[in-house]
């Protein structure tokens, strides 16, 4: 007989028979909104049941139809907003309803910053166990947010289709591979929207085709346009499906007399059948294999295929706070863990002893001391390979750092590290985060050594529900 119920449970689970929930598929609700969850959707309760209504607004009433339903939670579609909220704003991108990048046009920005310190305060507190109110609470402290919180992306990545016979291009529609083209976007620097749609302009005139990702056919897959937010230069890379692209003489010299700050013109070529933007074989057609831009007073060199913040503003904010919490007062032995192509090795070496960068991809660390040479800067070594290989290895050679920062993709940091770190005792550590809840588990393993004393949230995406952190550690024994 259990076995029975439990199976009939699981089915139920599954959709196969009907749950018996208040709410129903299709059902048309009236709402109260009395939270937002991490993704921004609006959070309200039918009879104890969750219901995510993405675009409602906390202290909104909205009328709403059931879309999707699970045995603890469900999701419904935004009708109309009964009562308004204060904090509601109209969005200014006339795409906003249709396309699936910035989620929290709609509320104020003000409490977009709100909104993403207690997204951080609330992993902290859940996954992580501490205690981030009261006395001997964690600080967490307001989000640094921007003073202009538009136009603030330096790359655009743009996918390339085809509809009713033309060529378009814009970003995805949310949870769905449908293109909505686009002539603007409100968060991308004006560089890239002038490069984007001449790029799209002149295909047309040339009739290269357009990929067809359902068929995988076609030519063109995306426009990938990086900008220097300070120098001005701008790369162009077109990414299409085969090395042989018809008239591309004509289309390089087009795209060179329709954008002024063009300096590199570059090909990648991604025959595969992928989500993956990037081929593996990358070809400069015309001007650098380059350009530049600069953090602070770094200067860095962006390839086509290399990481590099997209949010340089802020970037340089998450930095300076980064630096604050090294303590470095220029004695000091550092190393970074993820270095990438030095960014954050580079800022530290402006006031450490020497920095240790590491990092697991050959190219990233190629490009990291092309930056160190770029600069001047002699006081830092860069090593390829897995930071809790690298970092042992280091330790057997006598290094001994004072300060060992992190700054890990969203998965968080491994495991290994980790342990690495607690067995090597720097005095600090620094957590560089884009994603809380990895960072909030990765902080209760670390607080075995560690007293997590700050967190600094730093809003490098506005309009978006994703927030980045800085947190500063210091040894419990010292």
């Amino acid at each position: 007989m259990a076995k029975t119920t439990k199976k009939r449970r699981g089915a139920q689970a599954a959709g196969k028979e009907p749950l018996d929930l208040p709410v129903r598929l299709g059902q048309i609700i009236e709402v109260e909104i009395t939270g937002l969850s991490h993704e921004g959707a609006g959070v309200g309760r039918v009879e104890g049941y969750t219901l995510f209504v993405p675009k409602a607004l906390p202290q909104e009433k909205v009328r709403a139809r059931v879309e999707h339903v699970k045995k603890n939670f469900g999701f419904a579609e935004l009708l109309e907003v009964v009562e308004k909220s204060p904090s509601r704003a109209l969005p200014p991108c006339p795409i906003y309803d249709r396309c699936g990048g910035c989620s929290l046009q709609h509320l104020a920005y003000e409490e977009q910053l709100i909104h993403k310190q207690q997204i951080v305060k609330d992993n902290l507190r859940r996954i992580g166990g501490f205690k981030v109110e009261g006395e001997e609470a964690v600080i967490v402290h307001p989000t640094l947010g921007m003073s202009d919180p538009w136009r603030y992306r330096n790359k655009a990545q743009v996918p390339i289709g085809e509809q009713d016979g033309g060529l378009v291009g814009g970003f995805y529609a949310e949870k769905s591979h449908e293109i909505i083209d686009m002539n603007e976007c409100l968060i991308q620097h004006p560089a890239n929207d002038e490069a984007v749609n001449a790029v799209k302009e002149i295909a047309s005139q040339l009739n290269i085709t357009p990929y067809d990702e359902k068929n995988h056919t076609g030519l063109l897959r995306h426009v990938v346009v990086k900008v220097g937010a300070r120098t001005g230069e701008v790369m162009v890379v077109l990414v299409t499906t085969e090395a042989f692209i018809p008239q591309r003489d004509k289309l390089v010299e087009e795209i060179r007399t329709r954008l002024s700050g063009v300096k590199s013109i570059v090909h990648n070529i991604n025959p595969a059948r992928t989500n993956v933007i990037f081929g593996e074989k990358t070809v400069t057609l015309w001007g650098s294999d380059v350009i530049y831009d600069y953090i602070g007073p770094i200067k860095f060199a962006i390839s086509a295929r290399s990481f590099y913040q997209v949010n340089p503003a802020q970037t340089e904010v998450l930095y300076n706070k980064t630096l604050e919490y090294a303590g470095a007062t220029g004695t000091e032995t550092v190393i970074d863990a993820y270095c990438g192509i030095g960014t954050i090795s580079l800022f530290l070496a402006q006031k450490s002893r020497h920095v240790y960068g590491v990092e697991i991809v050959p190219e990233a660390i190629a490009d990291a001391n092309r930056n160190a040479k770029l600069n001047g800067i002699e006081n830092v070594t860069f090593e390829t390979g897995p930071a809790e290989v690298v970092i042992p290895a280091w330790k057997e050679q006598g290094i001994r750092p004072d300060v060992i920062v992190v700054d890990p993709p969203r998965k968080g940091c491994d495991e290994a590290l980790l342990t690495t770190i607690l067995q090597m005792k720097p005095q600090r550590v620094v957590y560089v985060s884009c994603n809380p809840s990895t960072l909030a588990r990765d902080l209760k393993v670390l607080a075995e050594l560690y007293e997590v004393r700050e967190v600094q949230p730093v809003d490098m995406f506005p309009h978006t529900g994703h927030v980045e952190c800085v947190i500063g550690m210091q040894r419990i024994d010292t």
